[in-house]
């Protein structure tokens, strides 16, 4: 994590070098940016489940076709039915490193998330789909600067400016952000599932 400045000026609020204008903001406030992990090993479960079942039917496809060759190769030389059965060998072993190497790949990537931590972080959201982000070591820092920047929306005038840090995220989609709205039918339906 790096230091950024936010800071409100002129009736904008900078989160490093993105400016967001006062009249856009629409919520500004704290939580816990928790990775999915769950659901990490779920993909992983899911991805492995896949992978076995391509890999073993292949691996039958493989041998079929080691029988086809051997029984085919019975009026052939033995360098030329050698040559010609070791070829649903070779398949075999290429689907096998293959499978072995994509489990690698995706037990890696769960890790990833499994490992990764959760962040307590000042989220500001816009009216469009944008939304910034920051994280200090202290949450009691955080939630004094929701109230700096609340006073500076109902007071567009007021100036002011902290350090934080800025929070990278490796991929977003591996990460809870706030709540969850789910609609269904018409208009006037409101509802949060957590």
């Amino acid at each position: 994590m790096t230091d950024i400045e936010l800071r409100v000026s002129k009736r904008l609020l900078w989160v490093g070098a993105a400016a967001y204008p006062l009249r856009n903001i629409a919520r500004v406030y704290t939580f816990t940016l928790r990775p999915k992990r769950k659901e990490a090993v779920f993909r992983f479960l899911a991805r492995t489940g896949i992978i076995l079942a391509v890999a073993i039917g292949l691996s039958i496809i493989g041998g079929l076709i080691s029988l086809a060759n051997e029984a085919g190769d019975s009026g052939m030389s033995s360098y030329e039915g050698s040559q010609s059965s070791g070829s649903g060998g070779g398949l075999i072993i290429f689907v096998w490193i293959c499978s072995g190497a994509a489990l690698i790949y995706f037990f890696v990537d769960m890790l990833s998330v499994v490992t990764a931590p959760s962040h307590y972080v000042l989220a500001i959201e816009t009216a469009g789909p944008s939304t910034a982000m920051v994280t200090s070591r202290t949450p009691q820092h955080l939630d004094q600067l929701v109230g700096y920047v609340a006073g500076a929306l109902e007071n567009p005038d007021t100036e002011f400016q902290v350090t934080v840090e800025q929070l990278t995220i490796n991929s977003p989609t591996n990460y809870h952000f706030g709540d969850n709205v789910n609609m269904y039918g018409g208009s006037g339906n409101v509802g949060i599932a957590a």
